[in-house]
């Protein structure tokens, strides 16, 4: 409840800290998932105090803070001369991936103003591409990828073309897997039919470029690429900015403004806005461009070489590590394991890790592409990799010992049959109580048995428990 009189800050921030007691560590390289660490602490303390100077400015009128264009000029020319572009290439600072990746199929689905529009993209893309489809009525295309490689099929995708396609989609990397996307041949084949062709180097972006300065093979993959005619990269992933960093790139201005949304068909004031959101906070945008100039050029060569240094040793050490293995060849520092061993369980693993104090993030079966655990090694994890590897051995052995979780058939049958409207949240929660998903318990939980029920069902009936499970997650108690 809100108290009848404000409290003080002290006891405000000290409330704070209790809640985050809970939390994963954002600091360190323990969780490889979601967080990225410089190990640089002045880095983020210089990003943190030009985050709260723009904090209070909005960025909904460009023309009432003229701060926020400037900094946005700067950050995107920045950006945009690394990849493949120029100072003067036009781009958008977004939120996020999913907010650039949404503002990039709007583009493409307007400047193309077909009927039904419908966007080609492997099933490896980010599952934003889906969201974009779904909030923008786009149909979406999923086609296969080698599953041996990962990586998209040029033939699949071309095959998949039509008079209705307004976008193709490749990834560099892909999330899963880490591996880059044909993107020069992709790209080609969709300029031949006149369609667009997005690059989402949301997580990679950032990292490549600089990965390929420090000296390592990287296929082209920016707006350099011929067919290429939009990019977006996450500068809240490897540019190590305050979350809430992405810049969106376009080959030419008159694709930029399609992206943009105007209205002055009301009473009120003229409303344009470059992004989805309309108020927004400038922090974000404060936080990256001070973080872009901290780290530097050579700062950044320095984190990629690092980052990927890591990657080899995590890769060179698993391959020790009895049941385990890399899937694919990642290209840059993002790294699937499975397991071949029967006895091994990638979603024990993964409990075992977070019982010993490191986040490993499990990720569901897909057709050709068996149950894995996900790691993003950052500019941090060289210092830590030796003892991810042991904690990696110790959980595996451990997951051998425990053996797989075993799934009750009539469990699965029943969620498979369950009409989920007849279940309120609270229902819900002690359903997933049963199976070890305590959301009142205390300390994080075991995600084992959960992720076992929900990779025995296909993935609509998936969707729909991860929607109620959110829900029951967030339902408030009297």
């Amino acid at each position: 409840m809100l108290a009848e009189n404000g409290r003080s800050g002290a006891d405000l921030l000290a409330a704070l800290a209790r809640l985050k007691k809970a939390d994963l560590p954002v600091r360190g390289g323990k969780v490889t998932a979601y967080v990225y660490d410089t190990g640089r602490p002045e880095v983020h303390e210089v990003a943190a105090r030009a985050y709260l100077e723009m904090l209070e400015v909005n960025g909904l009128d460009p023309t009432a803070f003229p701060s926020i264009v400037a900094l946005e000029k700067d950050v995107v020319g920045i950006v945009a001369a690394k990849l493949g572009g120029s100072p003067a290439t036009p781009g958008i600072f977004t939120s996020g991936g999913t907010e650039s990746i949404i503002l990039a199929v709007k583009a493409a689905r307007d400047a193309a103003g077909v009927d039904r529009p419908r966007i080609v993209a492997p099933v490896t893309a980010h599952p934003a591409f889906h969201k974009a489809a779904h909030y923008l009525g786009v149909e979406l295309v999923a086609v296969p990828v080698d599953t041996t490689t990962f990586r998209a099929d040029p033939a699949a995708v071309e095959a998949a073309l039509t008079d209705r396609t307004v976008l193709v989609v490749v990834s560099a990397p892909s999330y899963p897997q880490g591996v880059i996307d044909p993107v020069a041949e992709i790209a080609a084949l969709a300029a031949a039919r006149g369609i667009p062709c997005h690059v989402d180097a949301c997580v990679g972006g950032w990292l490549l470029p600089w990965m390929r300065d420090a000296g390592h093979a990287v296929p082209p993959f920016d707006l350099s690429v011929p067919g290429v005619t939009s990019l977006s990269c996450d500068l809240h992933k490897y540019g190590y900015a305050p979350k809430g960093a992405s810049v969106l790139l376009f080959a030419d201005e008159a694709l930029r403004r399609h992206a943009y949304f105007a209205s002055a068909g009301w009473p009120g004031y003229t409303i344009i806005n470059s992004t989805v959101q309309s108020s927004k906070g400038a922090g974000p945008l404060g936080g990256a461009w001070a973080t872009l100039h901290a780290v530097g050029a050579a700062g950044y060569r320095d984190l990629a070489a690092h980052a990927v240094t890591a990657a080899r040793r995590l890769i060179e050490g698993v391959a020790e590590i009895p049941g385990l293995r890399v899937l694919g060849t990642p290209d840059a520092s993002l790294v699937a394991l499975a397991s071949d061993d029967p006895r091994l369980d990638v979603f024990v693993l993964s409990d075992k890790a977070r019982a010993h104090g490191w986040f490993i993030q499990p990720q569901l079966s897909f057709p050709g592409i068996p149950a894995n655990v996900h790691l993003t090694l950052t500019g941090v994890s060289l210092t830590g990799v030796d003892a991810l590897l042991d904690i990696l051995a110790k959980a595996a052995a451990e997951a051998i010992e425990a053996g797989p979780v075993e799934v009750p058939a009539d469990l699965v049958a029943l969620l498979a049959d369950l009409d989920l409207d007849t279940v309120d949240d609270a229902g819900f929660a002690g359903l997933l109580a049963a199976v070890g998903a305590d959301l009142e318990g205390d300390g994080p939980m075991e995600m084992g048995m959960v992720n076992a029920v929900l990779d025995a069902l296909p993935a609509i009936t998936r969707e729909a428990l991860l929607i109620r499970f959110l829900s029951a997650l967030y339902r408030t108690r009297a």
